[in-house]
């Protein structure tokens, strides 16, 4: 627990307004790759205007790359890498949710590397090269409140040919600058704003399941999980209540120092894992199918049931004293975010997949399997999935 590494060198601007500091601020490059998705919100709301704006008063040119989809593919990542290269850009702006951040980190390392992405990729069919070159340097700007990526080296990308969702990053990759800025996350819809919302929980109720938990990153994830619950079922009801977006983007972004600090859990490598399968789930909404069974596994081990009565006071239930009062709250923040029927059936699933999903999971991102609180098998793997089938 007193145990801990801490390094993150990005300088973060947090707060209402702060996407009109970026002029100001001293940039890694003289030529930015913007990335942001293939949809419309971005250019829609005014933000990549005013992004290419300050960017322009900071005397930085700009070339745009709208490629990026929901659960990134690596043939975006070359493509983005490509694009880099061919404009002569020397430094990355990743304006947009957690697809671009996490796109960010993989296209700045192949646009100064030689081959394929999956040649460095670790995991799966990866080939586990070391990357030679420092990634480009990378500043992001995040437009919705969930991964966290927009502090941290890493982002998660899929290869639909393997049918591989797999972690991807390099200590090149912190961001060197990150804006938050809760002013741009009020357009989210209702829906999304819940499935990233819980996906910022996730990272922060794993990293205190997690055995390697330490006293730092016990006290931001708890400080994190406080303000989700509270904020976040009034961000998904009022999305222009600009104090809950607040409260929910301190929780998204103080997740990136707690998963550099402790690793999540095998939760976010079974979802790899349905979304790899069925590329159209929502990481969050992945995150929340499985969630109530993945932690009453844990709860019937008695693996760390100090760490679920922790949450459960943070999270609407000041007296609790057994771990199962954290299945409680969960339960009641996911019916009060309209979360709580989700159903892997409406998105494709069969049950019949379950022992391939968790054979998937860890085959792809075992690393996180090894952070449980105690032993997970294959079998019990696939028994929380069945477990969450509906």
């Amino acid at each position: 627990m007193m145990k801990f590494n801490f390094y993150n060198p990005t300088n973060i601007l947090f707060g209402k307004g702060m996407l009109n500091e970026l002029g100001k601020q001293e940039l890694p490059g003289k030529k930015a790759l913007v990335l942001i998705s293939n949809g419309k919100s971005t250019k829609e709301n005014g933000y990549l205007d005013r992004t290419l704006e300050q960017l322009k008063i900071a005397g930085a040119d700009a070339a745009v790359f709208a490629g990026i989809m929901e659960n990134p593919l690596k043939e975006a990542i070359m493509e983005g890498a490509a694009f880099a290269k061919d404009n002569g850009c020397d430094f990355i702006v990743a304006l947009g949710g957690g697809a671009v951040l996490d796109s960010s980190a993989a296209i700045g390392v192949m646009a100064t590397n030689d081959g394929d992405l999956w040649d460095y990729v670790i995991g799966g069919t990866g080939k586990a090269m070391p990357v030679k070159n420092p990634s480009l340097p990378i500043v992001t700007i995040a437009t919705t409140s969930g991964t966290g990526s927009e502090i941290n080296c890493w982002g998660v990308i899929s290869n639909m040919e393997t049918k591989e969702k797999i972690g991807f990053g390099h200590s090149s990759c912190v961001p060197v600058l990150s804006i938050v800025d809760p002013e741009l996350m009020m357009t989210v819809p209702a829906k999304y704003t819940a499935y990233q919302g819980f996906d910022a929980l996730f990272h922060n109720t794993e990293v205190m399941m997690s055995k390697g938990v330490n006293i730092m990153s016990e006290a931001i994830a708890l400080s994190a999980i406080e303000n989700i619950y509270k904020y976040l079922p009034t961000a998904v009801n009022d999305g222009k209540n600009l104090e809950a977006r607040e409260h929910v983007a301190y929780g998204s972004t103080v997740a990136g120092m707690t998963m550099q600090l402790t690793s999540t859990t095998a939760q976010h490598s079974m979802e790899h894992a349905m979304s790899a399968y069925h590329h159209n789930l929502p990481h969050g909404a992945g995150l929340i199918m499985i969630s109530y069974e993945f932690a009453k596994y844990f709860i019937d081990k008695h693996a760390c049931d100090g760490q679920f009565i922790k949450m459960a006071r943070v999270m609407g239930i000041p007296e609790a004293d057994k771990p199962e009062d954290f299945l409680t709250a969960l339960a009641a923040l996911q019916k009060e975010c309209g979360v709580d029927n989700l159903k892997m059936s409406d998105f494709g699933f069969d049950k019949s997949e379950c022992m391939t999903l968790a054979v998937n999971a860890r085959e792809t991102m075992g690393g996180l399997f090894e952070a449980n609180p105690c032993e997970l098998s294959d079998e019990d793997c696939a028994g929380i999935f069945e477990r969450s089938y509906k």
